[in-house]
Order: structure tokens, then C-alpha cells, then sequence
């Protein structure tokens, strides 16, 4: 069941919600007209995904300030007008 139209999405709800809280699924596909739509996934996998994005995020930092480092800094008066703002 990785994959439920949203017309049995609304009758199976709480089913749905216990599957992915409980561990028997890790995440469900909705669809609408065969074409996947929404998903669902557990607290774990979402805990999961953030903490990634928190370490991309740390990464990118860490990369711009030895670039700064490295090459200096933009003043904010440049940036905007090379941007026309």
C-alpha cells in the first residue's frame, strides 16, 4: 500500500496515519487519476530529512565563509546595484 487514490485516502485516513506511525510503512504515495500527488511520511523519515538539510545547509556555510576568506566579501551597495535594486 505505498500508493492510495486520495478517494480511498479519505475513507482510510486513520488506517493510513497508523501504518506510517506504527512502522508497518515508512511513507505512502497519494494519487489522483494515477498521477502521484501528496505523500505521507513517519516522524522518523521527517526527522531524518531535516537533520540532512540542517547538514547541506552547515556545509554551504562552512564552503561561503572560507570563500570569503579566500576572496573577500561583496559590499551590499555593489550587490544591489549590480541587481538594479
Amino acid at each position: 500500500m505505498s500508493n492510495v487514490p486520495m478517494s480511498k485516502a479519505r475513507e482510510q485516513f486513520p488506517e493510513i496515519v497508523n501504518k506510517i506511525a506504527y512502522g508497518s510503512k515508512k511513507h505512502i504515495i497519494f494519487t489522483r487519476r494515477g498521477k502521484k500527488l501528496a505523500a505521507m511520511i513517519s516522524m522518523e523519515e521527517l526527522e531524518f530529512l531535516e537533520a540532512l538539510e540542517d547538514r547541506i545547509d552547515i556545509e554551504d556555510a562552512t564552503k561561503a565563509l572560507k570563500d570569503i576568506k579566500k576572496n573577500g566579501s561583496v559590499a551590499w551597495s555593489k550587490v544591489k546595484s549590480d541587481l538594479g535594486i
